[in-house]
């Protein structure tokens, strides 16, 4: 079975926001590179969504619906419903999450 793979308004900001940053602070052609890979992870989603784990801070909630997978040091998190993967969070997985995904997930402030 193919899913179709979506990302969320905010996953696409967040693709803009890391390339942008790679390419001011580092180099255009890492950049490239970063932005290359996350394509080919967000692809083989299209493939295989269940291979993703479930993220430890919503298991703790006991909150199942979501899966992630990485590029290091990215972390993709997206939802699959139906035939449809969608991408809500592409993030350092260096940064505090907890607070990012209430905000992302569930709009809390």
């Amino acid at each position: 079975m193919r899913y179709e793979v979506i990302l969320t308004e905010d996953a696409n900001l967040d693709i803009k926001e890391i390339y942008d940053h790679i390419a001011e602070h580092d180099d255009p052609a890492n950049a490239d590179y970063v932005l290359d890979s996350m394509e080919e992870v967000l692809n083989s989603l299209s493939s295989f969504p269940e291979r993703g784990s479930y993220p430890g801070e919503l298991l703790d909630l006991g909150i199942r619906e979501y899966r992630q997978t990485f590029f290091k040091p990215y972390r993709v998190l997206y939802r699959i419903i139906g035939s449809i993967v969608y991408v809500h969070l592409i993030s350092d997985s260096r940064r505090e999450m907890v607070s990012l995904l209430a905000r992302r997930l569930f709009g809390m402030r």
